[in-house]
């Protein structure tokens, strides 16, 4: 098994970003899409975050090319767009693996096994550090592995997720059967979402262009847990204050 180093030391120059060059030419199929995206904002530069998912569903990453295809799509400087790719952690600045795999390490998940998951995934995988990938990125079976800064999932924690899909109430034995799994071309049916694709297709979806729109929305997303709270208010009679119809905001202070 080869371990790619994602993420590293010629891409962390403090101060400096530095993407991969690919050389890859965006097709007339991304041309368009990227049109069709933009067409949906009345300020076209507002469309940069989706088309940063678009081009990143085409590389698993992304490039240098990916930025100028930005660029020249919304008339921003490199510049511009290169401070948001390297804002977001979701902008991943080397290749990814047929499937991002993050697991919660924030205080609750860790607190409930969320560092022993990550601990044991890492050892399975080759001793994976934060953002590193086991097997040739975009290749089938290959993982690149994370450290997750909270999944919004603390009602099912330890929790983690792959290409975003919840895994619920995890185990290292549960995520290890897992990763296994992904590994071997299977594709274990999430805890609650849409059935699992792999990374490329999930960035598709979040930059808006669903193929295969019906299917994926058709999945169940909430959980009776999650739920919980909104269904005891119910059952009880609570309800939020109303808002006013118009509301007296304090004068502000005079300029100095």
């Amino acid at each position: 098994m080869s371990v790619g180093m994602a993420g590293g030391s010629e891409n962390r120059r403090i101060g400096v970003p530095v993407f991969v060059d690919t050389g890859v030419v965006f097709d007339e199929l991304t041309h368009a899409r990227a049109a069709e995206l933009i067409g949906r904002y009345p300020v076209s530069r507002s469309a940069l975050l989706p088309l940063l998912h678009l081009v990143q569903s085409v590389e698993g990453c992304v490039s240098q090319q990916g930025i100028e295809f930005c660029a020249a799509q919304l008339g921003l400087t490199e510049a511009e767009v290169s401070a948001v790719a390297t804002f977001y952690t979701m902008y991943k600045r080397t290749p990814c693996g047929e499937h991002l795999v993050s697991v919660c390490t924030n205080a609750l998940c860790a607190a409930l096994g969320g560092d022993a998951i990550y601990a044991t995934v890492s050892r399975r995988l080759g001793g994976l550090g934060h953002e590193q990938t086991a097997g040739e990125p975009g290749t089938p079976g290959s993982i690149t592995l994370e450290h997750a800064e909270c999944l919004a999932a603390c009602d099912f924690a330890p929790v983690l997720t792959v290409n975003y899909e919840y895994y619920d109430n995890q185990t290292p034995d549960s995520a290890l059967d897992l990763v296994d799994a992904l590994q071997e071309g299977r594709r274990p049916h999430p805890t609650r979402g849409a059935p699992l694709t792999d990374f490329r297709a999930t960035e598709l979806e979040i930059a808006g262009i669903f193929p295969d729109l019906e299917d994926r929305v058709e999945a169940p997303t909430a959980s009776e847990a999650t739920l919980r709270g909104a269904v005891l208010a119910e059952q009880t009679g609570q309800r939020a204050p109303v808002m006013p119809e118009t509301v007296e905001f304090p004068p502000l202070p005079e300029k100095k």
